[in-house]
């Protein structure tokens, strides 16, 4: 286990005991899910020859991932990864590979690929809380924590940059299908790989976890039933960080049809669009880095909503926007926020649960910000055209102002209700 250090850096990050194997492995499987979902698409596409039909095989499998992995992540707290993650990830790898089969080939049956899609989803493993949860108990001292969860936030952004290039790399010589497989066998190696980690055995609560845990079980009161406690002690310290989560989903979902809808009023070759949103990709990265550099003297809730409303103001300016130059410098100081309000998002969620509730907490949050971003490219799409692009530019930044006052109001309130807060920072 890790002890306070005066100046963290990332390399103690990974100087920790069993803490590179085991991000390396975490890593590993969670790169599936960077490839996967192209994978579907093109191996779909090929195999039926309608975009309609993937469209939907993508929906159902990105659906079933998303909605049910507060579900999957409450097994994990229940019953330990070690016990949970092989069953569900062979399951997983499994369903994946029927999926590859049915692929493989024109001519499959599209009910049959929309379900086996669809009950993969239902089993992917939720290997980013589970990772996350883990930091908490690897590392002791708090502001190598908040490093630790920014490297993993920074990373996580890597891998679907990554993953989509290495399924362009795998067609160049095999057919569609084969981007499943691969799918499957990182998720399934990667799994392996990590609950066999030394980190499963030796994961304990940091001693400020338990003092902070300690804290909100005295401040409630000692009547009651103690699940009763843990139910309101998560939801009361779940509730902002889900909030502007979902919030910062919508927003940056509607950024992608925003610039592609910016380039095409002003004439501009589609060509730069990409590079566009790699500036957001590009700030996100560097602001996760810097945010795990700073000590910041304010609490993560108020962070976490001051980083919410910085995205925010800057998606609403970003629609005034002379050019596409200025607009990809505008993406990429949006993009400085981006890591630093879901790194925040899940270390408060993380402060904020119970010992037996902490990959829950995390998934909560996971699953937000992914239901935000399937929900607001719908949205955006509704709005393009019927409103001037300023305008939508505007709505895409005020979903998360709207979720900074809101988590804010939920906080002081909390507060003045006589809820513990979090661990102090």
């Amino acid at each position: 286990m890790s002890t306070p250090l005066s100046r963290p850096s990332y390399a103690a990050v990974l100087r920790v005991p069993h803490a590179r194997r085991t991000f390396t492995a975490a890593l590993t499987a969670r790169l599936s899910y960077g490839t996967v979902s192209l994978a579907v698409l093109l191996s779909v596409t090929h195999a039926t020859g309608s975009y309609a039909v993937s469209g939907t095989v993508l929906s159902l499998f990105g659906a079933t991932t998303v909605f049910l992995m507060p579900l999957r992540a409450s097994l994990i707290d229940r019953h330990g990864p070690r016990r949970v993650l092989p069953p569900m990830s062979a399951l997983y790898g499994a369903l994946l590979g029927v999926l590859a089969v049915l692929t493989w080939r024109p001519g499959a049956p599209a009910v049959a690929i929309a379900l086996t899609a669809a009950l993969a989803g239902g089993c992917a493993p939720p290997l980013g809380p589970t990772m996350r949860a883990l930091w908490s108990g690897l590392v002791t001292d708090r502001d190598l924590l908040r490093r630790a969860y920014s490297l993993d936030g920074v990373a996580e952004e890597l891998l679907y940059v990554s993953g989509p290039a290495l399924i362009a790399v795998l067609g160049g010589f095999a057919p569609p299908a084969a981007g499943i497989l691969l799918s499957a066998a990182l998720n399934v190696g990667g799994t392996c790989a990590f609950v066999t980690s030394p980190a499963m055995t030796a994961r304990r609560p940091s001693p400020a976890k338990e003092e902070a845990t300690g804290a909100r079980v005295a401040g409630e009161g000692a009547t009651g039933a103690r699940s009763g406690r843990s139910r309101t002690a998560l939801v009361r310290g779940v509730l902002p960080p889900v909030v502007v989560a979902l919030g910062a989903g919508l927003a940056l979902s509607a950024v992608e049809l925003l610039v592609l809808a910016f380039a095409t009023e002003r004439s501009y070759d589609p060509a730069p669009v990409p590079w566009v949103l790699g500036a957001l990709s590009a700030g996100s990265a560097l602001g996760g880095l810097a945010n795990g550099v700073v000590r910041w003297r304010t609490s993560a809730r108020t962070r976490l909503c001051r980083f919410a409303a910085g995205l925010g103001l800057v998606l609403a300016a970003a629609g005034l926007a002379p050019d596409l130059w200025t607009l990809t410098a505008a993406m990429a100081c949006a993009g400085a926020f981006i890591a630093p309000v879901l790194t925040t998002a899940y270390l408060l969620a993380d402060e904020s649960a119970q010992e037996g509730a902490r990959t829950q907490a995390g998934a909560w949050v996971n699953m937000a910000v992914n239901a935000g971003s399937s929900g607001g490219a719908m949205a955006a799409g509704l709005v393009i055209g019927r409103l001037p692009l300023p305008v939508c530019f505007t709505l895409a930044g005020g979903t998360a102002l709207l979720a900074a006052a809101a988590a804010a109001g939920r906080v002081a309130g909390a507060v003045r209700a006589g809820a513990a807060p979090g661990l102090r920072r």
